[in-house]
């Protein structure tokens, strides 16, 4: 059995940990492959790394028929403020790409197809008091956003039109060893607050706004259950931590985790008001069998022992 992940990336390398345990066959393709983050993700491993760009539509029809692919999992894309740094591109390889490797998908006889969504595709001006379910409104109301609300209907009549078996996953914001090419704001901050807590130097940075963290692990498990549990009835899911997570927090995690941390607030931060309302997870759990296996202290012990070794 192969899997091909687009993207070498911190979600796509922390699924191929799991995926190698499978002894599963890994063909990884990306347009920029950076070999020595791969190196430092999996080691030695033998995986397989096709440098090519998923809006290069005939290249993966030809790479998933080479490898004779079975599983998809699609990662690549760019984060946050870089689809709109150039909008057109950006779009281009969100969105494009994403139907690429749809149609590749379907023409390439491949089983199933693992979409990596994001929660930003809910509409957040439409929160309440009770935790979101895969089925609140969705709503693009920035480019990024808009791209994955659109991803997500694009695998989905993909998925409804020729009949091969769709997962998709809505991580929450993600954080681990990275190296945030792709433009996670939020993942490159939580390395910056443990590096300084590594290094004992004072970090002096704006305070973040409320989020819903889950570490890279957890979401390579939910992953690797998405790929591997039968075909389940309900198609998007959630991944997170369940919990609303302040800057208070964050510091007060990463203190515990590391005690030489010292950070000073500075003026700004985020115009972007703070999410209210954390993600309902019982779907991932019944469905996929997954639950988040690190809190956020958890995750910053394991997150700074990871980075220190290296």
């Amino acid at each position: 059995m192969t899997t091909l992940i687009t993207g070498v990336g911190l979600i796509g390398t922390s699924f191929a940990r799991f995926a190698l345990d499978r002894e599963e066959r890994l063909v990884f393709v990306d347009s920029e492959p950076r070999t020595d983050y791969l190196r430092e993700q999996l080691g030695d491993a033998n995986v397989s790394i096709v440098r090519r760009d998923i809006r290069d539509l005939p290249a993966l029809i030809q790479t998933m028929r080479d490898f004779e692919v079975d599983t998809v999992v699609h990662t690549a894309g760019l984060i946050g403020a870089r689809v709109a740094e150039a909008l057109y591109t950006g779009l281009q390889i969100n969105v494009q790409g994403t139907i690429n490797v749809a149609e590749a998908v379907r023409l390439s006889g491949v089983r199933r197809l693992v979409h990596v969504s994001t929660f930003g595709v809910y509409d957040r001006t439409k929160e309440g008091d009770v935790p979101i379910t895969e089925d609140f409104p969705l709503g693009g109301s920035n480019p990024y956003s808009a791209s994955k609300v659109a991803n997500e209907l694009m695998v989905s009549t993909y998925h409804h039109h020729y009949g091969f078996e769709l997962v998709i996953l809505r991580p929450a914001n993600v954080y681990g060893v990275g190296h945030f090419w792709a433009g996670s704001g939020g993942g490159a901050t939580v390395q910056q607050i443990i590096e300084a807590g590594i290094s004992g130097e004072m970090l002096r940075m704006p305070p973040t706004r409320d989020f819903e963290y889950v570490y890279a692990k957890d979401v390579g498990s939910a992953i690797n259950q998405a790929a591997t549990v039968p075909a389940p009835e309900q198609i998007a899911f959630n991944v997170g931590s369940g919990v609303i997570t302040t800057f208070g927090d964050l510091v007060e995690a990463a203190k515990t985790a590391l005690p030489r941390l010292s950070i000073e607030p500075t003026e700004g931060g985020s115009p972007t008001p703070a999410i209210r309302q954390p993600m309902d997870l019982s779907a991932s759990a019944s469905h996929l069998n997954w639950k988040p296996q690190f809190p956020l202290e958890k995750g910053f012990q394991d997150y700074a022992q990871e980075l220190g070794s290296r």
